[in-house]
Parts: structure tokens; sequence; C-alpha cells
């Protein structure tokens, strides 16, 4: 990551103007930019974020198909699932008011005077009572096709639920899927071995592009929402982990941080499921039949980070444009951003369509985004660390409570570590 950083520096200073530099070389000549940057960077990130999303659908459905039969009880399922979408609109509440509290004392769109340097169109979000429609499959496999992951989650589960209650049957069949559980998480491994090549890609032709003079028009903005995620990733979460899990915030944030700077590269907390969930099992010592649960569905629908942004982007905006917001309008704030991270995709950029939901909810001009767009790339990037910290912790937090966590694999320093997470 270090080194793609400075590739990347490098070659933003060598290429200077958006005019292309033409090298010589062997007696062929190509563009600097054409051939590395828009070249062998983006080719070898793009390829490294597609092997990742390629985990991801038969990572989730078998795993959690195998985690949902393995319970005795089913009631024990609903535990599980409560518990943890309890705890991740808790954590996604507290984020946006976190955010909102700490923007109104800094208030940092005052006194900017700053021009729309490009549009916004934001697509239409879908109502709360669609989201929860869209949560079931009308077609399994199309939803897998498409990566449609609350559809997913809840296929895998029904069909989990009916291995379970299927006798002998479904026996065979769970020993199939737990076969299979083991050929994808040698998948995965495989795709981890490529992730510090993927990495480097990723970092080198986003610092080739990324414009710094934006975060310098946009520092104190930027600035806030950077402190607010780390206040909330390391305070909130760590506070948490102590409090209702009585576990250790160091040891938590030290296994998590090989997991953290990958989610901080690919930006997508899709793409971070498979390390997730083996950090959760390997590093932390949570029980598969909680991970494959907890981990994919807070990939889907938590997104603290983002919820973050919102709130100190919301209040940006409205100091910009000199618009009062009132107390109902904070708390709809709050309320929009809680709702609507449930069924968002876990995607890089999806928190700007999020954004535009909640300024049109409290009357906010909708092309204010674009006065955030040339920074948002770096801070989506620190807001999907966030989000995946949080799904661990949170599957940390449920595995405790259901006795389905090994502590000493928590407490043990090198544990995972073959686990190449």
């Amino acid at each position: 990551m270090a080194l793609g950083v400075l590739v990347g520096a490098f070659f933003k200073w060598i290429i200077g103007s958006e005019t292309d530099q033409n090298i010589s070389l062997l007696g062929f000549s190509f563009g600097i930019k054409a051939f590395f940057v828009d070249g062998i960077f983006h080719v070898g990130g793009q390829i490294f974020v597609a092997s990742l999303k390629m985990l991801v659908v038969p990572l989730v459905l078998v795993s959690l198909i195998c985690g949902t039969s393995s319970l005795s009880d089913i009631s024990t399922l609903g535990r599980i699932g409560s518990k943890a979408l309890a705890l991740y609109i808790l954590t996604t509440a507290l984020a946006i008011s976190l955010a909102i509290f700490f923007a109104t004392m800094v208030s940092p769109g005052v006194g900017v005077n700053m021009q729309l340097a490009t549009e916004f169109k934001a697509s239409e979000a879908p109502s709360v009572a669609q989201v929860f429609i869209n949560m079931f499959p009308s077609n399994p496999i199309e939803s897998m096709a498409k990566g449609e992951m609350l559809q997913i989650i809840v296929f895998a589960v029904l069909f989990g639920i009916a291995v379970a209650l299927s006798g002998d049957a479904g026996q065979r069949i769970r020993q199939l899927f737990d076969d299979l559980n083991q050929v994808v998480m040698s998948l995965v491994n495989i795709v981890m071995h490529l992730s510090p090549y993927g990495v480097f890609f990723l970092m080198a032709k986003l610092f080739t592009t990324l414009e710094l003079e934006d975060m310098g028009n946009l520092g104190k903005y930027f600035g806030l929402v950077l402190f607010v995620l780390l206040f909330h990733g390391f305070v909130t979460y760590g506070v948490l982990v102590k409090l209702l899990g009585g576990l250790n915030p160091l040891m938590f944030f030290r296994k998590m941080k090989e997991t953290a700077l990958f989610a901080f590269s690919t930006s997508s907390s899709n793409a971070t499921i498979a390390s997730n969930m083996a950090t959760a099992t390997g590093k932390l010592g949570v029980d598969n039949k909680v991970a494959s649960f907890t981990v994919p569905l807070g990939a889907t629908i938590n997104m603290d980070g983002t919820a973050i942004m919102q709130g100190v982007a919301t209040v940006f905006i409205a100091q910009v444009y000199n618009i009062d917001l009132t107390i109902s309008d904070y708390l709809l704030v709050v309320l929009t951003a809680t709702l609507a991270s449930i069924g968002t995709a876990g995607v890089p950029g999806v928190g700007l369509v999020m954004l535009a939901m909640v300024l049109q909810q409290v009357g906010l001009p909708v092309e204010g985004i674009a006065l955030i767009i040339g920074v948002d790339r770096l801070l989506d990037m620190t807001r999907t660390a966030v989000n995946v910290t949080g799904d661990a912790m949170v599957s940390c937090l449920v595995g405790k409570s259901e006795k389905c966590m090994d502590l000493d694999v928590f407490n043990d320093p090198a544990a995972g570590r073959d686990r190449n997470v």
C-alpha cells in the first residue's frame, strides 16, 4: 500500500498536466499515462477487484448454508439475527448522531465560498417498503447472477433451515456443502495471495489521479469527516467491545489491522467479505455459524462510515447554502440515514446516492453533493474500513453472547496467521 502511494505520487509528478507525455523504449513510443496509469495500474487493480467480487456469492451462499444448517435449534438463528440487526442499527444511529454533533460544533461549511465544479445526478432511492420487498428473491439464480446480497442471504438462510429439517437427506446435503465450503476457502486463500499486488495497483492508480487541490479547498470538511470516522472506529467500537463483550479492544484492533487496510484499498465492503470472514473465524475466534451470517449481513446493511459522511455532509451543505436546519430536521436525517443503510450495496461510491436521499428529505439542494465529490474517493476508502471493522465487532459481540466464540483464539496474538488473511 505504501509503495503504491509513492509510485502513484511519483507518476502524478511526472505527468504533471493533463497532456500525456510520450517516451521511447526499444524503438516503441507510448504515453506514460496511457501505458502505466490507464494500462498496467488500472488493469491490475480491476482484475484484483473482479477476483474479490467473484468470491462473494459462492462464499456467502455456501458458508451461510453451512452455518444455518448446523444449528440444532432454529430459534438460535432468530436470536443471532435479531441481535446482529439491533447492533447494526444502534451503531449506525450512533455514527450519524456523532457526525451531526461534531459538525454543528465545528461548522465546516461556514465561510466556504465554492462553485459547483460538476453536476451530480442522483439515482432515485427505493422506499423503505420496497427495500423489504426486495429482500425476498423471486428467482434465486438471478439474484446470485446480479449479486443481490440481501436476497442471497435470505435464500441461503431458508435453504439452510430446510436442510436442518430434512433428516437424513438434509445431512447428506449438509456434508456436500461442508466440502464445498472447504473448497471455497481454498479459493479465497489463492486470491488472498494476490492481494499485495492488487492493493499496489489500486493505490498507484488512485494517487496518480487524485486531485490534492480539491482536498485543500475542502480541508475542514475532509478533516472533520476523517476525525469522526476514526473516533467512531476506535472509541465507539472499542467501548462496545469492552462493555458489551468484555473483550480486549486492543487485541481486537490489532487483529483487524490487515482486514481494515484491505477494505481501505478496495473501498468495497462486499469485496472484503472473504477477508473479514476469515479474520472473524481464524483470528477473532467467532464460530462460522455466527460469522457466516453477521459478516455478509453487515456488509449489506452496516454503513456506519457512510452515515458519518452523510451527517457531516448534510450540515456542511446546509451551511454552504446558508440554510438553517431545525432539531426535527436533524432527527429526520438520523432516521433517514439509518433506514437508508438497509439494502444499500457495499460498493464504492454508493454513499453519494444515499446522501442524495437524505438531502431531499430535509429540503437541501442535491447539487451540493458536487462540492464534495473531489475528496469523496479517499473518504470512501476510510469509511469502508470503518464499516468492515463494525461488521467484525458485531460478529464478536453476537458470538460471545451466544457462547459461539473461542476466547483462546481471540486472546492469542498469533492465531490465524496461517490463514493468509
